[in-house]
């Protein structure tokens, strides 16, 4: 067992010693946890897509745990059908938040990063058609290398927006879709309703988009392969399959936001 390894495992059961010992219950609680704690290793594992070499994994495993440990506290069996699905949510949940406090970007970055998703936005709104990185890089006066260094830097600004609910620019604005599943006990015909639309305009955007970023995100999202397993595929790196799903997820962004606006 590598030492990454046992860092994560005693983390997971400091932690479900502490809420043991917090609420005072033993046997079911603990075997709830210590079943389900492949799945917070497996979201950490596909989540890292979105945060930059220097995040630490073993410290986004023990938020994980701590978002494992919040949705065994308050799941109610009565109104939750799946635990694995609310556990999952929760887990997700507790993860962003921490992306959301992270503040490493410099300012610099941020303005490009909004100005990416502008010009995206005017330039597909001209087009009628998802753009191309070549296109963006140019729109953005930029090479196509550059350009592609820029994906790299803003992943995490992507992943954010994509997240928060369609209208809103930025943090703190609106409600992320995390926020709003996780603690739903009873169904909501509207959001339902909402919900579904938003899943249809995204599953025909997603035809339309060029043949490898279309591919990837089937791949990551549908398939759910790993990014290694789909770089391999293509014969690429797992960094270039990064910058195409950024590009891929930044275009969508942008759909999004102009159908919630007309």
């Amino acid at each position: 067992m590598s030492p990454s390894s046992n860092n994560q495992t005693g983390a997971a059961r400091a932690a479900s010693n502490a809420y043991r010992k917090a609420s005072g219950q033993s046997g079911p609680d603990w075997s709830l946890l210590e079943r389900y704690l492949p799945l917070v290793k497996g979201i950490v594992s596909r989540m890292k897509i979105y945060f930059p070499a220097s995040v630490d994994m073993d410290d986004l495993y023990s938020i994980g745990i701590s978002g494992l440990i919040t949705a065994v506290r308050r799941c109610d069996p009565d109104k939750t059908q799946s635990f694995a699905s609310y556990a999952a949510l929760r887990v997700r949940g507790a993860i962003l938040d921490e992306l959301r406090k992270l503040d490493w970007m410099p300012r610099s970055d941020r303005v490009l990063a909004k100005k990416l998703h502008r010009i995206i936005n005017d330039l597909e709104q001209n087009l009628r058609r998802p753009a191309t990185e070549e296109e963006a890089a140019q729109a953005m006066d930029m090479g196509v290398g550059e350009y592609r260094r820029l994906l790299d830097t803003i992943r995490p600004i992507t992943f954010i927006s994509l997240d928060s609910s369609p209208g809103g620019e930025g943090e703190g604005e609106g409600h992320a879709v995390h926020e709003v599943v996780a603690d739903e006990t009873l169904p909501d015909a509207r959001d339902d309703a909402e919900r579904k639309e938003t899943v249809a305009l995204l599953r025909e955007r997603i035809q339309q988009l060029p043949d490898m970023p279309r591919k990837v995100l089937m791949m990551y999202y549908y398939e759910g392969m790993r990014l290694a397993e789909i770089a391999d595929v293509f014969g690429l790196t797992e960094s270039r399959i990064c910058q195409i799903h950024s590009q891929a997820v930044i275009s969508l962004r942008s759909y999004l936001d102009r159908v919630s606006q007309a």
